[in-house]
């Protein structure tokens, strides 16, 4: 009896051995499986006089074979490399709308420009003016087209956001339910089911990023990159949407538990999450604001010169393009009745960057809305000495309470308000506004060049002006002076200016009039045509062309250091996997020796039953 208690438990033993090698073998292609290990341990053996006779073996543990310092490193890489992966794959998509020659801006920019140059080499031309509208109509829907794609991308986020968080909150939900599952014990849990806590762990790390940290009695907390809780023991807290306190339609991220509701800011996740959130911050906000900036200094500029020249109709030209003022939006939560209103007032200062207002009930501070640096800003807020903030003047009205706050985008929306504001090709103020002649009777060399206007405002710039040389170091504008002349030197008045190629001498006399309606004059033209070359940005050292190739270059820049970035991840993540797959992984080659082993080893348990059933026929045959 003794021999067939022994075969019999030896049997059963290496049945459920071999059942545990076949489970490694259906699951190697299982993700997140560890591989299982029986653990086998001899019987208590029996007392036969002075000797104990063993008998047999049992299974004492069917375990789950892993390291938790790889499964943790893996953990780790897993929440990063999703962050990555989100960023780099929206960035590049980015990349590619102003790097693409079909989507790009520089094409139109280029054409833009192209035309107002045919414009100044035939100044008359309704053909050659048409083209300009057309191209500069061209322009504007490149620039709005660009824009419509950041605000596909920006609903994009809101919608990734929604699905993520909902995602999110499924798999804390299950995680949690786990933890109840597994109680107090996680030694004697089954292996399966701790394999299904950590996938899903895994996945929902790589949503949120963070830590999984163990606890006695067999529990696993979950922890956001930020070190928010999203599962403490069978409690799961919830992610939700909110709206952002300044753009309704834009949608931020906040963790409801215990009752209260934290907003989370884009350091404080990772994974997918995180990613979406830093995609916006650090590349999707930037190229839009940047966008409109360019925007506006193009219509600025052009508007500028192009109100200093005059049309077919004789009188000065206004604005070419329509652009909006900078965008100030109120804080939802603000309890006063206070309001701004905004103008560009320096280009050269103007960068783009979001800035946030705060009242603190007697002051007003400024700082920068993705990083918090302060900012300086100048002014009382009066019409008469508004603030000045970045190149952006902002005038208040009403009444701020402590605590108000505004969100200041200086050129985030630049591009939606922006349009051309001429219709009719004969309103485009090609000519200068003036025009200068010699006396015939000059007897000096001298002759006018570089006549421009300078104060396109000035109310006498259109009045005639008569300049008359006393010798050849003085001269009189309509009988005021006289002024002391150095060859080269800038004569100006009225709004106007120019210069003396050769040598005046007594007697000589220029006079300047307005240009009549009509003229084929190009002069405004020219200068219009050389706008994109116009130092306009930073303090006056980055022109328009510099701006527009500065943005694709800043952008192609981000895309690749996020694919960079991403590509490195990758590399440690599958260095992170394959550690712990040659730990938890299941083996082909070692699974089958085990198979082949404990086959043998059943088949001899097997013969032993048999050997104990001969053994007990023999004595029943004896007694017989």
């Amino acid at each position: 009896m003794s021999v067939l208690s022994t075969g019999t438990n030896a049997l059963i033993a290496f049945q459920r051995a071999l059942a545990t090698v076949s489970h490694n073998v259906a699951n190697i292609n299982t993700e997140g499986y560890s591989r299982q290990r029986v653990s086998f341990a001899t019987t208590t053996p029996t007392l036969y006089g002075s000797n104990y006779i063993g008998s047999g073996t049992q299974i004492t543990d069917i375990a789950r074979v892993g390291d938790q310092l790889a499964t943790s490193r893996l953990l780790d890489s897993t929440g990063e490399l999703a962050r990555l992966k989100q960023l780099s794959s929206l960035a590049s998509r980015v990349d590619t709308l102003f790097s693409d020659t079909a989507t790009n801006i520089s094409g139109q920019w280029s054409n833009f420009f192209d035309a107002t140059t045919g414009l100044s080499s035939n100044a008359s031309a309704t053909a050659s003016r048409q083209n300009l509208l057309d191209s500069a109509t061209a322009l504007v829907t490149r620039f709005k087209q660009l824009s419509g794609q950041m605000d596909a991308l920006d609903n994009e986020v809101n919608n990734g956001l929604l699905s993520s968080t909902a995602e999110a909150n499924r798999l804390a939900g299950e995680i949690a339910k786990i933890n109840g599952q597994i109680g107090s014990n996680a030694a004697s849990a089954s292996p399966d089911l701790l394999d299904r806590r950590d996938q899903l762990i895994s996945q929902l790390i790589s949503y949120t990023g963070g830590t999984a940290v163990s606890q006695d009695g067999g529990a696993i907390n979950v922890y956001t990159a930020g070190g928010q809780a999203m599962v403490v023991g069978t409690t799961a807290s919830t992610l939700t949407t909110v709206a952002d306190p300044y753009q309704p339609g834009r949608l931020q991220i906040a963790l409801k538990a215990q009752g209260t509701t934290v907003s989370l800011g884009s350091s404080a996740l990772g994974g997918q999450i995180g990613g979406l959130l830093e995609f916006r911050t650090s590349v999707l906000d930037p190229t839009k604001a940047e966008l409109g900036r360019i925007a506006t200094g193009l219509a600025v500029t052009y508007n500028q010169q192009h109100s200093a020249g005059v049309d077919l109709y004789g009188n000065l030209g206004g604005d070419f393009f329509n652009l909006p003022s900078p965008t100030v939006t109120a804080n939802s939560g603000n309890t006063g009745s206070a309001g701004f209103s905004a103008s560009v007032e320096d280009l050269g200062k103007l960068d783009g960057q979001n800035l946030l207002l705060k009242f603190d009930g007697t002051s007003w501070t400024a700082s920068r809305a993705d990083t918090g640096a302060s900012v300086a800003l100048t002014g009382t807020g009066t019409d008469a000495d508004p603030f000045l903030v970045n190149g952006v003047a902002l005038q208040l009205s009403g009444t701020a309470a402590a605590g108000d706050r505004f969100l200041l985008q200086p050129t985030a929306n630049a591009v939606n308000g922006l349009s051309v504001a001429i219709t009719d090709p004969s309103r485009i103020a090609a000519a200068a506004p003036v025009s200068a002649s010699m006396d015939l009777s000059n007897l000096g060399t001298g002759v006018v060049s570089d006549l421009r206007a300078i104060d396109a405002g000035n109310p006498d710039l259109l009045t005639p002006a008569n300049i008359a040389f006393i010798d050849a170091n003085q001269y009189t504008i309509d009988g005021a002076g006289p002024f002391t002349y150095t060859a080269g030197q800038t004569i100006s008045a009225n709004g106007w200016s120019l210069t003396l190629d050769g040598a005046p001498v007594a007697g000589d006399s220029f006079s300047v009039r307005p240009t009549g309606a009509g003229s084929s004059n190009n002069g405004n033209a020219l200068i219009l045509s050389n706008l994109d070359d116009a130092k306009a940005f930073n303090g006056n050292t980055i022109t328009l062309n510099g701006a527009v190739s500065g943005l694709t270059t800043s952008i192609g820049s981000a895309a690749r250091q996020a694919s960079y970035s991403a590509d490195a991840q990758e590399v440690l993540y599958n260095n992170a996997q394959d550690a712990r797959d040659s730990v938890s992984g299941v083996n082909l080659d070692e699974e089958a020796a085990d198979m082949l082993r404990l086959q043998q080893a059943y088949q001899a348990a097997s013969q032993l039953i048999s050997t104990a059933d001969t053994m007990f026929q023999s004595i029943l045959s004896a007694i017989r």
